[in-house]
């Protein structure tokens, strides 16, 4: 199978959609309200865009993994080609948090 027949299937885009949809919610965040804090009931709290990500981030795992165990075997450079696209796609959506986290 080759690359673009493997990021075709749903098991192979998915995860690339949920990686940007996540780095688009933190920079859409960062484009309307910067890097301020939100406060809710009088505390700090992380807010609807840091829970948006984490479940944008923690549904790609049984993507990924059904993605291995279904392809792997059968195709294993096509699909450790997506595996690496998917790993960046997954580092450019982590970097912004880790740039304003440390």
């Amino acid at each position: 199978m080759a690359l673009r027949a493997a990021i075709k299937r749903p098991s192979g885009f998915l995860p690339l959609a949920l990686s940007t949809a996540a780095l688009a919610v933190v920079l859409l965040r960062l484009a309307i309200f910067g890097t301020a804090r939100e406060i809710i009931a009088g505390r700090p709290d992380e807010g609807p865009a840091a829970h948006l990500w984490q479940i944008f981030m923690t549904g790609q795992a049984p993507i990924i993994l059904f993605f291995v165990v279904r392809w792997l075997r059968r195709d294993p450079l096509g699909t450790l080609s997506v595996l690496g696209i998917q790993a960046l796609a997954i580092l450019f959506a982590m970097a912004p948090v880790y740039w304003l986290l440390g």
